[in-house]
């Protein structure tokens, strides 16, 4: 039998599920607690569809799950699959000839958390009739997204050329990282250096994201390390609240907080950090025009840029 007719015989959803999860989670625990399954179990179908591949899709390591060249090629079709399914499931929930403009905005967490809410408050103050479905995920996800075409846009950042084929980036802003705290803090009582911060509870990015290798990048330089007692996260709005409610120190792209940090929410550390910082951009696909929902979401976006 040959191998591309076994391996559409025997692969099965849960296979795309679990290698999507882990893509998107970056470890084995945390895409296993997303899909409320045992570490083992999912581990088990992980390798399973190694077996179908023939080949590697992620290399587990020390800093988790790191898909391969493979494993972000494969991304792309197993999204797609996904992505196809849904709208069917969808398609089913429709009444005949109800048509709907809808805009799919794929965003970094912390990108959506700085940008969108403005952007979208004068968004809908000049249109009606239209839905916008906005998904925060990590870069790799958000890539294979629009490549797939589950996602209309993106709010992220450059990667690899091999990446980006058939994707064009337009620059917003360079993001710098901050370490921020509440108003309060004992650590704005005085001069403060990185192993001082690290005796306190601290909240980061997962590994293998770029605000978590910055974070680490400057630790190092001064020679200190993450303590164990942290919390990683993606999700910018748990940050957020743990910080804003408790004395943790959340090392966070600048952007996510630009508000907290104006109006007093937050106040960030006086540490210096490294580089001028990353550049977060729009993400769009060069063959695929855009509809006039999402074209006014993109003038938004521009439009609540600081000059």
């Amino acid at each position: 039998m040959e191998k591309n007719t076994l391996f559409s015989q025997r692969i099965r959803l849960r296979h795309l599920h679990t290698f999507v999860a882990v893509a998107q989670q970056g470890t084995l625990g945390r895409a296993a607690e997303t899909l409320n399954l045992s570490q083992p179990a999912l581990s088990k179908t992980l390798n399973e569809l190694e077996q179908l591949t023939g080949t590697r899709l992620f290399e587990r390591g020390r800093l988790g799950a790191q898909l391969t060249l493979t494993g972000e090629q494969f991304l792309i079709h197993a999204v797609r699959v996904l992505d196809a399914l849904n709208h069917a499931a969808l398609s089913l929930s429709h009444r005949d000839g109800q048509t709907a403009d809808v805009v799919r905005v794929g965003a970094l967490p912390t990108a959506a958390l700085g940008i969108l809410p403005l952007a979208i408050g004068q968004f809908h103050a000049s249109q009606s009739g239209v839905t916008l479905q906005v998904a925060t995920m990590n870069n790799t996800m958000l890539l294979a997204g629009l490549k797939s075409g589950e996602i209309d846009l993106g709010i992220g950042r450059m990667s690899d050329p091999e990446l980006m084929t058939g994707l064009s980036y337009e620059l917003l802003f360079l993001e710098s990282l901050k370490l921020v705290v509440r108003p309060d803090h004992p650590l704005l009582a005085g001069t403060v250096t990185l192993s001082q911060i690290m005796e306190w509870p601290v909240v980061v990015s997962p590994k293998g994201t770029v605000p978590r290798q910055n974070a680490e990048t400057l630790l190092a330089s001064q020679g200190c390390k993450l303590p164990t007692t942290c919390i990683e996260t993606l999700s910018a709005s748990l940050s957020r609240q743990l910080t804003v409610d408790y004395h943790y120190v959340w090392f966070v792209p600048s952007g996510a907080v630009k508000e907290d940090l104006r109006q007093g929410t937050l106040r960030a550390l006086p540490v210096e950090t490294q580089g001028a910082g990353e550049p977060i951009g729009i993400l769009t696909r060069v063959d695929s025009p855009l509809s006039h929902g999402a074209l006014s979401l993109l003038a938004c976006i521009r439009k609540s840029m600081p000059a």
